[in-house]
């Protein structure tokens, strides 16, 4: 099985909210209550695709996973940092998709110029911070009882991890585009 990873497009909409939904219907690790509609999903890529990447894993012409940067905050001092996610088909899982969608997003999100990224996970979901601590992030914190779902309160761990050499002053943030012409998508 080849599983091959790009850029998505709004066209992958229908792939992304299959994934997406088991997450929202069936677990707390999405605090989002209703699954979205294919078309809420296609307006989400299409709006993250302005900032940042959105990456789907796709195996014959179907999408088995995703990953996305989005802005961490909304002020401008924040504009360095971005929040990602990633999720994978639960046929997929243990495959090492995550990891190969996160190198594919963190290289490109260093490319354009981002310096930190961070992710909340629902707690407890030992998997997914075993995923983010084997890809060098730490924890930083944890917001107790951040979410109410399926009759529960539940914590929100926060990690971070670096993307960019440290450097005094950061650049401004290029284009998805601009970092996307030249990525060599084959290698991850």
């Amino acid at each position: 099985m080849t599983v091959s990873i790009r850029l998505a497009t709004e066209f992958d909409a229908e792939g992304v909210t299959a994934v997406y939904a088991p997450f929202v219907a069936d677990t707390a690790f999405s605090f989002e209550m209703i699954p979205p509609s294919t078309d809420e999903m296609a307006k989400r890529i299409r709006a993250t695709l302005a900032t940042h990447p959105w990456l789907v894993a796709e195996t014959e012409g179907a999408v088995v996973g995703y990953a996305y940067g989005a802005a961490f905050r909304t002020r401008a001092a924040y504009r360095w940092s971005a929040e990602v996610s990633v999720y994978i088909a639960q046929t997929f899982h243990r495959l090492g998709l995550g990891r190969r969608l996160y190198s594919a997003l963190f290289e490109l999100l260093s490319n354009q110029g981002y310096r930190r990224a961070y992710a909340g996970i629902t707690l407890p979901n030992q998997a997914s911070v075993f995923l983010h601590e084997s890809m060098d992030f730490k924890t930083v914190g944890t917001f107790h009882e951040a979410g109410y779902k399926f009759g529960a309160w539940h914590d929100v761990g926060w990690l971070q991890r670096g993307l960019a050499a440290e450097s005094a002053a950061p650049v401004e943030i290029a284009s998805v585009d601009s970092v996307c012409r030249d990525a060599r998508w084959d290698d991850y």
